[in-house]
């Protein structure tokens, strides 16, 4: 505060507060009890108390220090551009006083990810602010949130790629908890709030679907199989003799089988897979390529002669709940006639003991709205079931981060997908589960993607709503 106070450009500073003793304060500051940043109460406060052009808000409890004329160097941006918000990279200093390089990604005009970090030092130009906050109705957890979301429909929110502020912290959360917090049961009113916000400026987009499906024909073709399951693997000769077993336990009154996708191990895995040659069940493809990702694994699986009416996808770490599991996905097809169907998953170790966040079944996504969301989160769920003419027709980007949210969206368009809230599938947490530790580049390519994808999925929709 008292950096702030010395600054040439800043005028009041206010602390937001619900438990905070207004006597502690040093003298010159106005103390709001209203709470978080987050709570439409507390921004509207903000707006109240503000009379300067631009209006600096800090959304963590930690320490921050500010770089050198960090403050101008924001304005001068604002002036020149005339951005309603800009937002900057930044350093994390930890306990041990050791600094950590946090860039950031741009934010264009298709900004609809709730869990887009802009960091938190977001600096407004308080006009745009106010607009945004304008008849805004009474929400505890997503006002940020939708006045991002306003702000961006008129114009981008600027991202400086400059290192303008330190944030002091005793830890950054890993990239799993980041990735798996959205479906945190515990969080289950933020996001059906969050949500409500989000469909408003969907439809501002034009690019809110309807609760219109097309109709899908689950008789057609002439298949062998009722049902494939799908494995792409490289390497994992730790798990994938469990997720072989998990399959050929299952319990069904439909012919099935299992397609291995073998993407030229060295370890041994291969080996594994190849001592299952004598059940006829199980298929070991190896692909002649040597350039395909994931999603070009799923291609090649669903696209071989021996893939089954619906093609059903287990990870080669993960493994089903239970011997009725395959069964209970195939029935969801013909019980919601749905060209996909998406399944609830339990949380375990590798010693398939249950770790938080537990079960996620997805509970926010509904019958009619959850395509519309589907553009909001970060993923379906799993497991993940495809009628395979129709994904035959559309297939899988090859890639190995994001290649089935992207076939999920562009199905919902025309689609219904379906949902099962019985725990089928176990999602095993381990050492090497490709999204484990995750480099902050890491993370911000695969964001980089999902934004991508959103983006031409929103562009489709939108141009789908014209038509």
């Amino acid at each position: 505060m008292d950096e702030l106070r010395n600054s040439e450009v800043v005028g009041d500073i206010v602390i937001m507060s619900s438990g905070y003793p207004g006597d502690a304060l040093p003298e010159g500051y106005t103390l709001l009890t209203s709470g978080l940043p987050n709570n439409s109460e507390t921004l509207l406060s903000i707006i109240g108390n503000t009379q300067t052009e631009y209006t600096l808000l800090y959304t963590k409890n930690a320490p921050f220090k500010l770089g050198l004329f960090a403050l101008q160097r924001f304005l001068d941006v604002m002036d020149s551009t005339q951005a309603p918000m800009a937002y900057s990279d930044y350093y994390h200093v930890d306990r041990s006083n050791e600094r950590t390089a946090i860039p950031l990604i741009e934010c264009d005009s298709w900004f609809v990810r709730d869990d887009f970090n802009f960091g938190p030092l977001l600096i407004f130009r308080t006009s745009a602010l106010e607009c945004a906050l304008h008849g805004i109705p009474s929400l505890k957890y997503s006002a940020l949130y939708r006045t991002l979301l306003l702000l961006s429909l008129n114009k981008p929110l600027l991202h400086i790629p400059e290192y303008l502020y330190s944030e002091m912290e005793e830890d950054i959360p890993s990239s799993r908890e980041k990735q798996f917090d959205y479906v945190n049961p515990k969080n289950r009113e933020v996001q059906v709030e969050m949500e409500q916000s989000f469909l408003e400026c969907l439809k501002q987009k034009g690019a809110w679907l309807a609760p219109r499906f097309k109709e899908i024909n689950l008789t057609e073709g002439s298949f062998e199989y009722e049902a494939s399951v799908i494995i792409p693997v490289r390497n994992r000769k730790e798990t994938i003799k469990d997720a072989i077993e998990s399959v050929l336990k299952q319990k069904t009154k439909f012919p099935f089988n299992l397609i291995i996708i073998d993407n030229h191990s060295t370890d041994g895995t291969s080996e594994i897979i190849a001592s299952y040659a004598n059940d006829s069940r199980v298929v070991h493809l190896i692909p002649e390529r040597t350039d395909l990702c994931i999603g070009g694994c799923w291609n090649y699986g669903v696209n071989d002669a021996h893939c089954g009416r619906f093609a059903v996808q287990l990870d080669s770490d993960d493994m089903y709940f239970d011997e009725h599991s395959l069964r209970i996905m195939v029935e969801a097809f013909y019980y919601q006639k749905c060209a996909m169907v998406v399944g609830t998953y339990l949380m375990t170790d590798f010693y398939l003991k249950e770790i938080p966040p537990g079960v996620i079944d997805h509970s926010e996504w509904t019958k009619d709205n959850g395509r519309n969301n589907l553009l909001r989160v970060n993923g379906l769920g799993a497991p993940r079931a495809y009628f395979t003419p129709l994904l035959r027709r559309f297939r899988l980007p090859d890639t190995s981060y994001g290649e089935d949210y992207a076939v999920g969206l562009r199905i919902s368009r025309e689609y219904r997908i379906g949902r099962v809230y019985d725990v089928v599938y176990c999602c095993r947490r381990w050492g090497k589960n490709t999204d484990s530790s995750l480099s902050i580049e890491q993370i911000n390519k695969h964001n980089r993607y999902k934004d991508a994808i959103r983006r031409m999925e929103i562009e489709a929709r939108i141009q789908l709503n014209r038509r």
